[in-house]
């Protein structure tokens, strides 16, 4: 692998973390997409994957067949980008900027299908310490889903939940929530990892109101929000006994967890090893680079994002939050699902596709895997033709939060 220059490298290894759109400096078509159709992205890591974005064209022929101008069956670039700045147009027209509820990416009367027993509940000060739950038909106190989104730690919502899988948890009897959290545009990381840990011990205080077993409690989520996740499976209990907020005296512990493209490292040498190797040797990885908050310096980025005032700051701050450090034996079950096998080719053309290819790659699986092996942990890892134990998520969290009842 070409040699490159360590400000280089870390400011490559930030923008992969945090999932900067750093290759445009305007959104691409599967950017768009996902803004404003985020029912495209069907394995829910944040990411458009190529095949995700030939289903979404497809669906955009099937409703509006004029959209493929030249009648040849497929959209290209250019005809993809007239039906986006349409779309838009007539949505602004029409005053709405949220995402939509069906469509053509969708199926769902609405992006959740059901109202949430509670919406917007305030788990904290600032405007995004926000959550809804929808609770369970159940006699019993419910086990309890919490669904932690992605998109980069700099965007992305609750509503990025999918309706078919509230749908299926709610029918097997599994209350589910919803959090969002603050962004690393303005507030550091991991501010957002605190923000799901506050969360967690806030819904554990309603438990008695809300009919939830607090021994039954599970996260999931994709990239960004899978991070969050595995920080709070493979933390120690963060409760604080001796604290005046009864809130901060909860249990932050996981029965389990079930993520989609997650990083299970935030560590630079991890992405050394076993990420920057991956672009091969015709890539120059100097294009990758772009700035980040009005800031150019990568050592000053990387303090930034981190919150920290030294890069040894930040080495100790990314260790604390990478699954691959924080995993232990009394740890519990992850169900981790990627969309590409070990041994897949680098998608080729859209440097934005490579770059999302790049840090939702399976190697982050496989490598907490084989520390989860090591260690007795159960770790179950799909991706295409690996013949998981599990087909879903929700298949998943049947088996462990539903096991003995």
């Amino acid at each position: 692998m070409k040699k490159l220059s360590l400000s280089v490298l870390l400011t490559v290894f930030c923008c992969f973390l945090c999932g900067e759109n750093f290759l445009y400096s305007e959104d691409t078509f599967a950017d768009k997409i996902l803004q404003y159709f985020p029912q495209a992205d069907t394995n829910n890591d944040g990411v458009l994957s190529e095949d995700e974005e030939a289903v979404a064209s497809r669906r955009a022929i099937q409703r509006y067949p004029k959209a493929d101008v030249d009648g040849d069956g497929s959209l290209s670039d250019s005809e993809k980008e007239q039906f986006l700045r349409r779309v838009i147009a007539l949505r602004k027209r029409m005053n709405d900027t949220s995402p939509p509820s069906g469509g053509f990416f969708g199926g769902g009367k609405s992006k959740s299908g059901r109202e949430p027993s509670f919406g917007n509940v305030k788990y904290g000060e600032d405007e995004r310490n926000v959550f809804d739950i929808w609770l369970a038909d159940s006699e019993t106190p419910a086990p309890l889903a919490v669904y932690i989104h992605g998109g980069g730690f700099k965007s992305g919502s609750k509503e990025k939940l999918k309706a078919e899988t509230l749908a299926a948890l709610l029918d097997a009897g599994i209350s589910v929530a919803a959090i969002n959290y603050r962004f690393v545009t303005t507030d550091p990381l991991p501010t957002a990892h605190h923000d799901a840990r506050r969360a967690i011990q806030f819904i554990r205080s309603k438990a008695g109101e809300w009919n939830i077993d607090t021994n039954r409690v599970a996260a999931f989520g994709g990239s960004a929000g899978a991070q969050i996740c595995m920080w709070l499976a493979y933390s120690d209990d963060m409760a604080d006994a001796t604290s005046d907020d009864p809130v901060e005296r909860e249990s932050t512990r996981l029965l389990c967890v079930a993520t989609a493209g997650g990083q299970t490292s935030a560590e630079r040498d991890f992405y050394i090893e076993n990420i920057l190797p991956l672009l091969g040797e015709n890539v120059p990885v100097e294009v990758l680079v772009k700035s980040f908050n009005g800031e150019n310096d990568p050592e000053e980025i990387r303090m930034k994002m981190w919150g920290a005032d030294s890069l040894e700051e930040v080495a100790e701050t990314t260790r604390q939050c990478s699954a691959l450090r924080l995993i232990s034996p009394d740890d519990p079950p992850i169900f981790m699902s990627y969309g590409m096998a070990p041994d897949a080719k680098k998608p080729s053309g859209d440097k934005n596709r490579l770059r999302g290819w790049l840090i939702h790659h399976v190697v982050f699986g496989t490598k907490l895997k084989e520390r989860a092996d090591e260690l007795g942990v159960e770790a179950d890892l799909s991706y295409p033709g690996s013949g998981s134990k599990y087909p879903s998520n929700v298949a998943f969290f049947r088996d462990k939060l539903l096991e003995g009842k």
